[in-house]
C-alpha cells in the first residue's frame, strides 16, 4: 500500500523520469532493458570494457599509470546520461534507492572480495554542497553501504578547492584542475584499504588524485566502484 507521501509525490523512474509503473517499484517494469551494463572482456584497472578480448588494459590505462589499485563500473555511461544529469543536478534524489540497489546487485560480489574497511564518497566542495543540497556519491555509497554492511564515511575526506567541472576539461587540464583538492578531514579514524563511490569514471583524474591523498595518509589499497563509465579509446 502506497504512503500519503508516495501518493502525492510519485517516485520517478531514474530511466524515463515519469512516475514509476508499477506504482511502488524504483525503476519502471520496461525500463531496465534500456539501461546497458558493462560486460564482455574488461580492462584489468579501470574496468573499462575492451572491444578486444586479446587485451588486458585500455587505451587510458596502458599509458598512463594511476594512483588506485583497481576499478570496477555499472553501466556505459551513455546508457545513463541523461539519468545521472538529472541525478547529479536535477533534485532527483530518489533515483539513489534503484542505483544504489543495483550497485550492490552487480558490483557487490567484487566488492566484498576487496574487504574495504569504508566506502568513501568523492566529496563535494561546501559552496557546491550548498547549492545543490546533497552529494549524489553520497547517496549512492549510504545505500551501497546499507546492502552490503560496509560503513560509509563520508567526513573522512573532504574537498578543500572549489575546483572547475571536469566536464569542461581536457586531460592535462583535468589533473592540474584537482591538485591538491583534497584532504583528509577526520585524523582520528585510520583506514588501510577503502573502495571510492563516483557517478562517471572518465579519465581517472579524479580517483587518482584522491588516491595520491589517501595514501599520503597511510591508505595501502584504494579500489573504485563507479555508477557509469565512458568507452575511452580500445
Amino acid at each position: 500500500m502506497l504512503s500519503i507521501k508516495e501518493y502525492l509525490f510519485p517516485r520517478r523512474c531514474p530511466v524515463c523520469d515519469r512516475p514509476v509503473k508499477p506504482a511502488g517499484a524504483l525503476v519502471c517494469a520496461d525500463c531496465g532493458n534500456v539501461l546497458q551494463y558493462v560486460s564482455g572482456p574488461v580492462c584489468l584497472k579501470c574496468g573499462k570494457a575492451l572491444s578486444d578480448g586479446g587485451q588486458e588494459y585500455c587505451f587510458d590505462c596502458s599509458h598512463k599509470k594511476h594512483a588506485y589499485d583497481r576499478g570496477v563500473s555499472l553501466y556505459r555511461y551513455g546508457s545513463v546520461r541523461d539519468c545521472v544529469y538529472r541525478f547529479k543536478y536535477g533534485g532527483r534524489q530518489e533515483y539513489a534507492a534503484f542505483l544504489g540497489d543495483e550497485l550492490a546487485r552487480h558490483l557487490g560480489r567484487q566488492i566484498l572480495e576487496w574487504k574495504p574497511q569504508a566506502l568513501i564518497p568523492v566529496p563535494l566542495h561546501p559552496k557546491r554542497m550548498k547549492k545543490r543540497g546533497y552529494n549524489q556519491a553520497g547517496l549512492l555509497a549510504d545505500r551501497l553501504g546499507e546492502r552490503l554492511g560496509i560503513p560509509v564515511l563520508s567526513d573522512w575526506l573532504v574537498r578543500g578547492k572549489n575546483t572547475a567541472p571536469q566536464k569542461l576539461l581536457d586531460g592535462q587540464e583535468r589533473q592540474n584542475n584537482l591538485k591538491k583538492a583534497f584532504k583528509i578531514g577526520r585524523n582520528d579514524v585510520e583506514l588501510k584499504t577503502i573502495v571510492i563511490i563516483d557517478d562517471i569514471y572518465t579519465t581517472g583524474s579524479t580517483i587518482d588524485e584522491i588516491a595520491r591523498t589517501c595514501r599520503f595518509a597511510g591508505v595501502e589499497k584504494i579500489y573504485f566502484a563507479a555508477l557509469s563509465i565512458g568507452n575511452g579509446m580500445g
